[in-house]
């Protein structure tokens, strides 16, 4: 374990001359106490790493020296080949670039590594996209990541769902896209919106790629907007995901449910909306059955979703969509209630 940090640590040093103790602390996960002791180390092994002071201060190697560390383990050239996922890569028009780079790994690794990590890609697929869906790539999401990787201020149009009742409507707002993210087969794109930050609003905003009907450039961008170096993407989406679900989640029905369909609810719902209605089940009627507020992102979602549990649910509200669910009874009590003419069988 440590042998593996103060190799981390001498990497680090050469690769960023001047960390500070306290960065490297943060970046090995340990203390600063923990970072002089391993400089120590290092010093006695033969690494010339060396602390200074001063404003280009931090820890140093002696000018001219390189470690000898960079010779690849078997695993990290595993890994190095399973970090390519092919459909995103494809997606975002870099699988092109993505095989000439393994190609390049590949004739820098010795014969024995090189068979190592491209047998991995033999064991180990990615496929992201969820059971019986076709994953398709949003037309714009190409153009938006050169964008991303320009640091280029869009002027982007979005196709806002439906909300409580209003019919969608398309926003266009400016954005400064920091990053992408594929979740379960859907792309979505995180920025910074220029003008809520001025006002004071913390500015960062999550879209489905998949709903941006339009990408230009900024009016009057003359340049790559500055990117903001605190931002980190993994940690971004980590921590607002749950929230960002939930947020979709704008209506709510009330539905009564036989113990089958409180079962399959998980199913064929949204699991954020399900685990909050779930997390407050009453105790059964005299007919078995629950009530429950369900949150939905829309009535036509929510008409598509407990469509499914067919008799195992009866919408209570919103009236609209209880009204719904009577037609669509009504329509299959006609065209099941008879039997088909001989000629249909």
């Amino acid at each position: 374990m440590r042998a593996a940090r103060l190799i981390r640590m001498a990497l680090l040093v050469q690769s960023n001359p001047g960390l500070t103790a306290t960065a490297l602390a943060r970046e090995l996960e340990v203390s600063e106490r923990t970072v002089i002791r391993d400089a120590q180390a290092l010093q006695e092994a033969g690494v010339p790493v060396r602390s200074e002071l001063g404003r280009t201060g931090g820890y140093h190697l002696a000018p001219g020296y390189r470690t000898r560390l960079t010779t690849l383990h078997p695993t990290e050239a595993e890994t190095l080949y399973l970090s390519g996922l092919p459909t995103a890569l494809r997606d975002l028009g870099l699988s092109d670039a993505a095989s000439t780079a393994r190609l390049k790994l590949s004739a820098t690794l010795l014969p024995s590594l090189r068979a190592v990590a491209e047998s991995s890609v033999r064991r180990f697929h990615l496929d992201a996209p969820g059971w019986f869906r076709e994953p398709t790539a949003p037309e714009l999401l190409p153009e938006l990541a050169r964008a991303v990787w320009a640091d280029r201020t869009v002027e982007l149009t979005y196709a806002r769902p439906p909300r409580d009742g209003t019919p969608p409507r398309a926003v266009t707002r400016l954005l400064d896209p920091h990053g992408l993210v594929l979740k379960a087969g859907v792309w979505y794109v995180v920025g910074r919106v220029p003008e809520r930050r001025a006002a004071g609003d913390p500015a960062w905003r999550t879209y489905r790629v998949d709903r941006v009907t339009a990408l230009d450039p900024a009016p009057g961008a003359d340049g790559p907007f500055t990117r903001d170096p605190s931002f980190d993407l993994a940690a971004y989406w980590e921590e607002t995901a749950a929230d960002f679900a939930r947020a979709l989640l704008r209506t709510a029905v009330t539905v009564r449910l036989t113990a089958r369909g409180l079962r399959r609810l998980p199913a064929v719902t949204d699991r954020a909306g399900a685990d909050e209605a779930l997390a407050h089940v009453p105790a059964p009627d005299a007919d078995g059955r629950v009530t429950l507020r369900l949150p939905v992102e829309s009535e036509d979602v929510a008409f598509d979703q407990l469509s499914r549990l067919g008799a195992d649910v009866e919408v209570l509200a919103p009236p609209a969509l209880r009204t719904r669910f009577r037609e669509h009874a009504r329509a299959l009590t006609a065209l099941y209630g008879t039997e088909p003419a001989d000629d249909q069988r």
